[in-house]
C-alpha cells in the first residue's frame, strides 16, 4: 500500500524563531502570526533563509490586511497583535495549498519531466555541489544529504528567491531568483510583529513603491498554475514576493526516523525582468548601466553606503534609490506621525556575494536606525559628508603605507614627487609594493576598528550633531594612526626602514590635518 505523506505548513512547526527570552523555537504558520507580538525575530539557518521567510510571511499579511492606505497601516501598528480571525480564515481557506507533499498541489512545487532526479544538495549554496565549494558544511554531491520536512520547506522557499543562473541540463537555463543579487534591507523592531509591519508597504502599491500591479495579482499558492501566463513581469507585488523561479518537486521517503527528503527534480521556470526594482533593495544610479543594487563585497564594510539608504530628498533621485520600504515609512512619519520619529529601531542587511553560479560568502549585518533619518535631510547630508571624509582618509592611509613601502623597496624615492614616481614604476615593482601593502592589512584594520564606534555614532548624530561629529573625526584620526602603526611593524629595524616609517607617518599626519574639519579632536 502506498503511504500517504503530508506536512502542512499551517499546522506543523518549521519556522525558526527567537522568543522573548532569547530561546530558539520552531513554530507553524498559525503560531508565528498569533505569537508575533511576543517573539523577537526569525532566525534562519543562513541570511538568505531569514530574508526569504520574511518575504513569504509578508505575502500572506499583504493578502489579508493590505494595507490600502496610511490609516489602515497605522491601525495595524496600534494593534497589540495581529487579528487572528481574518488570518485563520485565510489559512483555513488555503490550507490545502500549504501541504509540502500534497499529490495535486504540493506547496511551492511543480513537476518538470524535462529533467532527471538528483540530490537536493544542489539547492543549498553553502554545500559543495556543481561550481560551489563548501562554505559551512561538509556534505558533498557524492554522499548527498537528508532533509526533514521542516528543513525542506525552508530550503524550498529560499531556492525560489536565491536560485542562481546557470546550466540546467536542458536547453533552457536557470536564471537568478528575485533576491540573488544585492542586499535586502529589513527594518527590524522590538518584536516580530513590529518587524513585519515595518516592512509592509501600501498594498496595492503606488508606482513609486512597485510599478507593476494587475487585478490578477496573487501569491503563487492561490494560482491554478503559477507559471501561466508565461511572463517576465509579475502580475503584482504578491506574485513577485512568491515568484516561482524554478520547477522543483520533492518525492518524500519514509524511513525509520520519519519522513525525509533526499531527492528532487528541478528545472528552470519564470525568468524575471532584470530592470524590475526590488522594494527592499538599495540602488545606486549609474548613467550608463541604470540602477545597480548595492551588494556585499569582501573587503568593503557595507555601512560605507549607509547614507544612501536615506537619500529620500528629490535632489538625490539621480544618484540613489533607497528601498521602497524606507520611503513608505518616511511618508508615514511625515503624514501620520507614526511610527514615532524619535524611536530607534534597526536595519538588517541580508545577502550574499556571488558571481554567476558561484557563491563566495553569506553576510548578515545590523545597524541602529534612528527613524529621524527618514525625515531629516540635514542629518542625512551630514552622515553622507562624514562617510566621504572617512573614505578619503582610508585612501590617504593606504597611500601613506604605500609610500613607506616605496622607501623600503626602492633605492631612491623622490620626496616631493613620489606620487608621480609611483606612476612611472614598472609593473613588477608596483606588484611587489602592493603585495606588501596588502600583507600589512592596513585598510582592513582601519575599517574594522570603526565598526563598533560607527554604531554609536549613528545614534549620537541624531541627538547631538556637534558632539557626534567632533567625536567621529577624532575616531578617524585615531583609527588611521593606529592602523599605520600596525603596518609599520612590517618594516625592518635599520636606518632605511626608520626613514620609511617617518616619511609615511608625516604624509598621513599632513593629510589628516588637511582633510578633517577644524572641529575634529583626538579622542
Amino acid at each position: 500500500m502506498t503511504p500517504i505523506f503530508s506536512f502542512n505548513l499551517v499546522d506543523e512547526p518549521w519556522i525558526p524563531c527567537v522568543n522573548k527570552d532569547g530561546g530558539a523555537i520552531e513554530l507553524n504558520l498559525r503560531e508565528v502570526f498569533a505569537q508575533a507580538h511576543q517573539l523577537k525575530t526569525i532566525a534562519g539557518d543562513s541570511p538568505p533563509v531569514t530574508a526569504s521567510l520574511h518575504r513569504f510571511l509578508l505575502a500572506i499579511l499583504h493578502r489579508v490586511f493590505g494595507p490600502k492606505d496610511e490609516d489602515e497601516w497605522v491601525a495595524l501598528w496600534e494593534s497589540r497583535q495581529w487579528d487572528m480571525l481574518p488570518l485563520n480564515d485565510y489559512l483555513d481557506r488555503w490550507r490545502h495549498r500549504f501541504d509540502l507533499f500534497d499529490e495535486k498541489h504540493p506547496f511551492y512545487q511543480a513537476d518538470d519531466p524535462r529533467v532527471r532526479i538528483k540530490s537536493t544538495i544542489s539547492l543549498r549554496h553553502e554545500i559543495a555541489s556543481g561550481n560551489n565549494a563548501t562554505l559551512f558544511d561538509h556534505h558533498t554531491e557524492t554522499n548527498g544529504e537528508t532533509l526533514t520536512p521542516a528543513q525542506a520547506a525552508r530550503v524550498l522557499i529560499t531556492a525560489q528567491s536565491y536560485g542562481l543562473a546557470g546550466l540546467s541540463g536542458i536547453k533552457q537555463k536557470f536564471t537568478d531568483g528575485a533576491c540573488a543579487g544585492g542586499i535586502l534591507f529589513l527594518v527590524t523592531g522590538d518584536t516580530l510583529k513590529q518587524t513585519l509591519l515595518l516592512n509592509m508597504i501600501k498594498y496595492p502599491p503606488d508606482n513609486d513603491l512597485f510599478y507593476v500591479h494587475t487585478d490578477r495579482d496573487a501569491p503563487a499558492w492561490e494560482m491554478a498554475d503559477p507559471f501561466v501566463p508565461e511572463r517576465t513581469n509579475p502580475l503584482g507585488y504578491l506574485d513577485y514576493l512568491t515568484w516561482q523561479n524554478r520547477r522543483i518537486r520533492f518525492p518524500p521517503e519514509q524511513t525509520d526516523d520519519g519522513v525525509v527528503v533526499r531527492e528532487m527534480t528541478m528545472g528552470p521556470a519564470l525568468r524575471l525582468e532584470p530592470t524590475l526594482l526590488d522594494p527592499m533593495k538599495n540602488y545606486r544610479v549609474d548613467k550608463k548601466l541604470g540602477h545597480i543594487a548595492i551588494s556585499f563585497r569582501e573587503n568593503r564594510v557595507f555601512w560605507r553606503d549607509f547614507a544612501s539608504l536615506f537619500a529620500l530628498h528629490p535632489d538625490m533621485e539621480g544618484k540613489a534609490r533607497p528601498p521602497a520600504t524606507f520611503r513608505w515609512l518616511s511618508s508615514l512619519i511625515d503624514e501620520m506621525g507614526t511610527p514615532n520619529k524619535e524611536e530607534t529601531y534597526r536595519t538588517l542587511a541580508l545577502g550574499m556575494s556571488k558571481k554567476q553560479a558561484k557563491v563566495f560568502f553569506y553576510r548578515q549585518a545590523q545597524l541602529p536606525m534612528p527613524l529621524t533619518y527618514l525625515t531629516n535631510q540635514h542629518l542625512v547630508t551630514a552622515l553622507d559628508t562624514v562617510l566621504s571624509y572617512t573614505g578619503t582618509i582610508a585612501f590617504d592611509l593606504t597611500q601613506s603605507v604605500r609610500l613607506m613601502g616605496m622607501y623600503e623597496q626602492l633605492s631612491e624615492v623622490e620626496e616631493n614627487g613620489w606620487q608621480k614616481q609611483w606612476q612611472s614604476l614598472n609593473i613588477n615593482a608596483k606588484n611587489a609594493i602592493n603585495n606588501w601593502l596588502t600583507h600589512t592589512g592596513v585598510e582592513h584594520n582601519y575599517w574594522a576598528s570603526l565598526d563598533i564606534p560607527f554604531q554609536a555614532f549613528i545614534v549620537d548624530l541624531a541627538h547631538d550633531e556637534e558632539r557626534a561629529l567632533t567625536g567621529w573625526y577624532g575616531q578617524i584620526r585615531k583609527s588611521a594612526l593606529d592602523a599605520f602603526d600596525v603596518a609599520a611593524d612590517s618594516v625592518g629595524n635599520d636606518g632605511r626602514s626608520f626613514k620609511a616609517v617617518v616619511r609615511g607617518h608625516n604624509y598621513l599626519t599632513y593629510r589628516l590635518n588637511e582633510v578633517l574639519p577644524d572641529r575634529e579632536q583626538t579622542i
